[in-house]
């Protein structure tokens, strides 16, 4: 079954369905529409009963490359800061809490809002040349839509404090040393490489999936809304402040001139 909704597509086949967002024109970027119709995919793949989920990119330049910045400009107050970053985690936490186990397939590269979207994922699977990191800083803003508390829970707390705070992009190879990628495969032989894994997981006996992610996420929960009001205060104070837009409008000048 194969069902397109905007930007964002389903594929489901043997018990394994694979979302992607396809949004070449802006590298994946995410805006409101977009988490709408991610919200609406991964509806539509709970109603199909899977074994696996799989999140990728279209293409191969950009897994996720972080929020639309050019949909998200409009967002000037406080109280519309928060709520653009709850509803993107509110959605992130969906994938988080998804009944079966969600493989994020890094096509290309996850930046910023893009790591949010792939530590979500229960495995990162990545392509060797891709790059991952939370590079918000940047911007002068943080995450906020639970890639802070999912990347402590990940490569632990003083090794998420560093790439945070610093923004770095690691290699994928790198990424795998610190725990932020699980496994890392040659770029010709990627996408044959995920859907196996992915047809391997869902080959198990029926139930089994869904019954070994209950029991794992009890031990280790991997999204926590109490967490949240903090969370997106102080991003939403961060999102609002002038060296926010000094750095989107650099960005938007280095664009121009690029």
């Amino acid at each position: 079954m194969n069902i397109s909704a905007g930007d964002v597509s389903v594929e489901i086949e043997a018990g394994v369905a694979v979302v992607t967002i396809d949004r070449p024109e802006v590298r994946n970027a995410i805006g409101f529409a977009t988490i709408d119709e991610l919200d609406a995919a991964l509806e539509r793949v709970l109603e199909s009963s899977p074994a696996v989920l799989v999140l990728r990119g279209g293409g191969d330049r950009a897994f996720v490359s972080g929020g639309d910045l050019k949909e998200l400009s409009a967002v000037r107050t406080f109280e519309d800061a928060v709520r653009m970053a709850s509803r993107m985690r509110q959605v992130l936490d969906r994938v988080a809490a998804f009944p079966v186990p969600v493989v994020a397939a890094l096509n290309g590269h996850a930046l910023g809002g893009g790591a949010e979207v792939a530590i979500a994922a229960d495995i990162r699977v990545a392509a060797d040349d891709v790059k991952i990191g939370f590079n918000q800083v940047t911007l002068g803003i943080m995450p906020a839509w639970g890639g802070a508390e999912r990347l402590a829970q990940a490569i632990g707390r003083s090794r998420a404090l560093l790439a945070i705070a610093t923004g770095e992009l690691y290699d994928a190879p790198t990424a795998q040393r610190l725990g932020l990628v699980d496994i890392v495969v040659p770029r010709a032989v990627f996408d044959h490489e995920w859907r196996k894994l992915a047809r391997r997981m869902a080959a198990a006996a029926p139930g089994t999936t869904r019954a070994v992610k209950s029991v794992v996420s009890a031990a280790a929960p991997s999204f926590h809304r109490e967490l949240e009001a903090s969370a997106v205060a102080e991003f939403a104070q961060l999102w609002t402040a002038d060296a926010h837009w000094a750095a989107v409008e650099a960005l938007e000048q280095k664009r121009r001139t690029a």
